[in-house]
């Protein structure tokens, strides 16, 4: 089997996240079982666990950053979909130095205007932004 690119990777987590969130479970045994549901046999990719692992592992300091940088939102107020993704990102922005933050964004937004409302893209970006510039990284 070919492995995933890492933006099928990012689709992949947010759909594990959004469901997390509603079951609380976030460790690796349920990303496998949400895996195989997939692909019957085959091992999670590896970016995909490292994702969700880490989304996992820093979820309290994520949500607080995302609640610092989102004027007028509580976090439990936004649709889940974007609250995952702003999770998934910031994860990515902070965690993820090799990876170029243009790209975490750009990723994210279009993520965003797949799965969230109408006005998701412009509000995840904005969000992102600010993270990305709090966390002194270069577009």
């Amino acid at each position: 089997m070919a492995s995933l690119s890492r933006s099928r990777c990012r689709e992949l987590a947010l759909q594990f996240l959004y469901q997390a969130d509603f079951y609380g479970q976030r460790r690796a045994a349920e990303v496998t079982a949400f895996w195989q549901h997939f692909r019957k046999g085959a091992k999670a990719p590896t970016y995909l666990l490292e994702l969700v692992e880490g989304v996992a592992a820093h979820l309290e300091e994520l949500d607080a950053l995302i609640a610092r940088h989102s004027e007028h939102w509580r976090l439990e107020r936004m649709a889940a979909v974007d609250r995952n993704l702003l999770r998934l990102a910031a994860y990515e922005l902070l965690y993820q130095p090799q990876i170029p933050p243009k790209v975490v964004i750009n990723e994210a937004v279009e993520m965003a205007k797949t799965y969230g409302t109408e006005g998701s893209g412009a509000f995840v970006n904005g969000i992102l932004d600010q993270i990305r510039m709090a966390a002194g990284r270069e577009v």
